[in-house]
């Protein structure tokens, strides 16, 4: 099978041609070798592959006839990625900043949202059809 489809199979990459895109790029090697998108591999061949800043290493254990479901995968590929390359990822997941600050930039839609219902929710409790009109004829005096 060829490697940029074995990658697409085994839920490595959405499209096979993000695959193909990242093997170009040289991101995807094979015994220490970058490799070509047509590339044939075999069972028990390790893959090293660079991902998000990660160097994940996978050996093959089975070819997948096509893509498969994410519960199957780990009967075709055995991971192999050191442990310290997920803690380093786990670190880089905590440092971002997943929240704007409050008053940087626009609302979201959530905001807005909450806004809307707080807006609503003060206009109906206080505002009656009697209160209008004590309003307006304040206004107009």
């Amino acid at each position: 099978m060829r490697i940029d489809k074995f990658l697409w199979c085994v839920r490595f990459y959405k499209t096979r041609t993000i695959s193909a895109d990242e093997i170009k790029k040289n991101r995807v090697s094979v015994g220490g070798n970058t490799v070509k998108s047509s590339k044939e591999i075999a069972e028990g061949t390790v893959i090293k592959i660079r991902k998000n800043q990660i160097d994940y290493q996978i050996k093959i254990l089975q070819i997948p006839k096509s893509r498969l479901a994410a519960k199957l995968v780990p009967l075709h590929i055995q991971d192999r990625t050191e442990t310290e390359q997920y803690e380093i990822l786990k670190q880089r997941k905590l440092t971002q900043d997943y929240y704007r600050i409050k008053g940087e930039g626009r609302p979201t839609k959530k905001d807005r949202r909450d806004m809307d219902d707080f807006v609503d929710h003060d206009s109906t409790e206080s505002m009656e059809t009697g209160d209008w009109d004590l309003f307006f004829s304040e206004v107009e005096e």
